[in-house]
């Protein structure tokens, strides 16, 4: 289950030009005091009843509560239930609908967008949110020293996009030469708003004290947002707990006030087996649990009241990273080999896949090819074959880099520098350390020093992000059935383009033809060239490997039986925040 701010998901495609679009379903009108015309969840297939406290359980604690600055899920996972955008996704289609924007229209030449937001909305202390709140978002967006992933979204062809108010509901945003095609513009202006009124002094005062401000240890009373919880409080290592936002404005189909749920509880637990057993001791609600455990929970539903659903594969893609920054504080001669393709597509036939597959995935997951999932059948190249696991090859690719593997059985390059590297993950996710353990392993048959070792989600994020202080990460990626909008992943520029994150100019011939690549993704209007321009993408991340994949995995959501409005949906969400309820007795 996720709300989703900024959506990542299908593209609508637009011919000729176009005026007063508006995405939304045929629904009902109603009211709320002070808000003529509230949104409506028609997604719901029952109407709810009120009370009660959701708990769900993640493995590492937030970093942030800033809504601009969140760059982990862990983080997202709070955020996401008090920061709305002008639009939002719908999780059933990918579709773009209205959010805090009721409407929208497009100029004829495609580049100018007028957003109208709906009048009478607040933020939950009770302030009018205008548009001098989306302004004062998309400047904090483009303030310099503001750390966020929505900068590069904003930007087409090196030129930000430019807004203007026209009054307090209406927002024009001008795009630059070029106009992304409708659907994904929309994905890319679904940035969270957030308030002018609490956070502006932050933001005259600079772009890092911004991005200091709402951190973890914020007074919650001091966050608001638009969501339909608000922050309550936060005990590191603990749970962070949010109340029912009574200022929301959305309605179900009978015109009720949203959400239902007096209490959303996010527990933070050591690991994932930890999460697992809070929820077959009923102390939470929800679990994503791992393919290894489908077969085992599908026989404990009854005795635990739950039901785990067989999904489809994930668009989260987890992967081997290794260090090609040239600015890393880390030696010299190991971004060498990192940065050599040779040395790369050596690991990636060092890797037994298969064996991933059936140790750590009970068979449930499929050999990955490139960036986009078997999952996405939309964009997925079907023309791409996994590298098969094969050492013969993996030593002959070395061997023509110049490595020699001696009579110790110890790999040296050509200048003799024993090669040996540390691989890391995030402590806590026993998939990914069972991954880190079976490929060390394989590094091992080719003489390959590889050490393998756990830290702390936060600190790992922190070393991707601002320190670059690592050799080999093993980590993921979320993602959505548009992969143009990973531009803060894939452009050179990007602040994740985490191999060698912000570069002024592509350091290589592939990472240009990637960024031209993106730019005409991200302004192609039709279809069928969208496609092919994402199967070349394929084709070049796929033979250059700046991250080395692993197996597509799919998604098997539980969720207990006293649960009501689930419906599984793209990626295997099973329903939204604000229409959750509890269908009999809850916890108060």
């Amino acid at each position: 289950m996720r709300r989703s701010a900024l959506a990542l998901l299908v593209a609508f495609v637009l011919a000729g030009t176009t005026a007063a679009l508006s995405a939304a379903a045929p629904a009902p009108r109603f009211s709320l005091p002070g808000i003529p015309n509230p949104g409506v969840n028609m997604r719901a297939p029952e109407i709810g009843k009120y009370g009660g406290t959701y708990i769900i359980s993640q493995i590492s604690d937030p970093r942030t509560f800033n809504p601009i600055v969140v760059q982990d899920t862990a983080s997202g996972a709070v955020t996401g239930a008090f920061a709305d955008g002008l639009v939002e996704q719908n999780y059933l289609t990918g579709e773009i609908e209205p959010s805090l924007a009721e409407s929208w229209s497009v100029s004829p030449d495609g580049r100018t967008w007028t957003f109208t937001l709906r009048e009478g909305i607040v933020w939950s202390d009770g302030q009018p949110l205008t548009t001098a709140d989306v302004e004062f978002s998309a400047k904090a967006i483009f303030t310099p020293g503001v750390d966020n992933s929505f900068r590069n979204l904003l930007t087409f062809r090196g030129e930000p996009v430019r807004w203007r108010v026209l009054d307090r509901r209406r927002i024009q945003f001008m795009t630059p030469r070029n106009q992304p095609p409708v659907g994904l513009f929309l994905r890319f202006i679904g940035f969270p708003i957030v308030p002018k009124h609490k956070l502006e002094a932050a933001l005259n005062a600079g772009g890092q004290q911004f991005t200091q401000s709402w951190g973890i240890n914020a007074n919650p009373r001091d966050i608001v947002g638009s969501g339909p919880f608000v922050l309550q409080s936060y005990t590191p290592g603990q749970r962070v707990i949010m109340l029912r936002n009574t200022r929301y404005w959305k309605v179900d189909r009978q015109g009720q006030r949203l959400p239902y749920l007096t209490r959303y509880v996010i527990l933070v637990v050591p690991n994932t087996e930890a999460a697992r057993l809070k929820f077959l001791a009923r102390e939470t609600d929800a679990y994503g649990a791992r393919p290894r455990e489908f077969a085992e929970l599908k026989a404990l539903e009854r005795q635990h009241n739950f039901t785990i659903y067989d999904g489809p594969e994930t668009f989260t893609r987890e992967f081997l990273v290794l260090n090609q920054n040239p600015n890393a504080p880390i030696s010299k001669t190991k971004v060498a080999w990192f940065s050599d393709v040779r040395f790369r597509r050596a690991l990636a036939h060092a890797i037994d896949q298969q064996t991933i597959i059936n140790q750590v995935y009970a068979g449930r997951a499929t050999p990955p090819t490139s960036d986009v999932s078997v999952g996405n059948t939309l964009y997925y190249n079907r023309n791409l074959r996994p590298y098969p696991y094969d050492l013969n090859r993996a030593q002959q690719l070395l061997a023509e880099a110049g490595y020699r593997k001696g009579p110790d059985g110890v790999l040296r390059d050509a200048q003799g520098n024993v090669v040996e590297f540390t691989i890391v993950t995030n402590a806590g996710n026993q998939d990914r350390e069972a991954i880190g353990n079976i490929v060390r392993q394989d590094f091992v048959k080719l003489g390959i020093r590889a050490t393998f070792t756990t830290e702390a989600f936060p600190s790992l994020v922190s070393k991707l992000t601002g320190t670059y202080n690592w050799e080999a990460i093993i980590i993921g990626f979320t993602g959505g059935i548009e992969p143009c909008t990973a531009r803060n992943l894939w452009l050179s520029s990007g602040d994740l383009h985490m191999w060698n994150p912000n570069q002024k100019q592509p350091a290589t011939a592939w990472e240009a033809e990637v960024d031209r690549l993106f730019e005409q993704c991200g302004t192609e209007v039709d279809q069928n060239k969208r496609k092919a321009i994402l199967a070349r993408f394929q084709e070049v991340v796929y033979e250059n490997l700046p991250m080395l994949y692993f197996p597509y995995v799919k998604t098997q959501p539980a969720l207990r039986n006293t649960i009501g409005n689930v419906k599984l949906g793209l990626q295997g969400v099973t329903g939204e925040l604000d229409t959750r309820y509890f269908k009999g007795a809850y916890r108060p």
